[in-house]
């Protein structure tokens, strides 16, 4: 079952590249498997998937241990506790959710000695909603100058969990607030911050997020469906 859904979201990841006119290989597909168990996570690897997504530290650490022979991509995209940035530094290949300067400065001493960048994300919170984690949008310059002084970190864009919409169009104008957002970043040519990545888009609305120039999409429900 989680083959066909892998197949299927490549199926329409495709056609929204070829609709937007990008070439597949410009999009990574994130497979979200928290709350899932390890077993899923080596169907959804035999069926392609290289990229998983974990929300919690200690999940995370769990299934590493179980799934240690896997040559996979670990990304953080849920909140991160400052007490557990040492932990996940070890944990995950990318910090998806960075939103404060507190926070990266953990992160940053959580680097052993010749270890390399961190490639971190700042987590926008595009609707302003209290219930979600992120930096508001009028502060993502601001915040990015300040990570661009943390010689152990390399910001490579902005994640994004817009306001719910039944419509994905509905969602359309934050995904483009976001790549707006990333483009005045970019323009500021800010040492160790590249602007590459757009990580928007789950399994209602990823199709849109490509159209709008998303680089990572994280799917779950999609490919491993309900989650437990």
């Amino acid at each position: 079952m989680i083959a066909e859904n892998v197949a299927r979201v490549e199926e329409r990841i495709a056609a929204a590249c070829q609709r937007s006119g990008r070439r597949r290989a410009e999009v990574r597909l994130v497979a979200v498997s928290k709350r899932h168990p390890v077993e899923s996570i080596w169907a959804a690897f035999d069926a392609g998937v290289r990229e998983f997504g974990e929300n919690r530290v200690q999940e995370a650490k769990s299934k590493r241990a179980a799934l240690a022979d896997l040559d996979v991509t670990w990304h953080l995209i849920g909140h991160l506790q400052s007490n557990k940035a040492r932990l996940a530094r070890e944990l995950f290949h990318w910090v998806q959710s960075l939103d404060s300067l507190p926070l990266a400065e953990k992160l940053a001493q959580a680097a052993a000695a010749g270890e390399a960048r961190l490639p971190v994300l700042l987590e926008v919170n595009l609707g302003e909603e209290a219930s979600k984690s992120g930096v508001r949008g009028g502060e993502v310059a601001e915040l990015a100058e300040q990570i661009a002084r943390l010689n152990q970190l390399e910001l490579r864009g902005l994640m994004a969990i817009p306001p719910f919409g039944e419509n994905p169009e509905d969602v359309r104008p934050y995904f483009q607030r976001l790549r707006a957002l990333a483009d005045e970043v970019a323009a500021r040519n800010l040492p160790n911050v590249s602007m590459r990545e757009l990580s928007m888009g789950m399994s209602h609305d990823f199709e849109v997020a490509i159209e709008e120039g998303a680089t990572m999409v994280r799917v779950g429900t999609a490919i491993f469906g309900e989650r437990i």
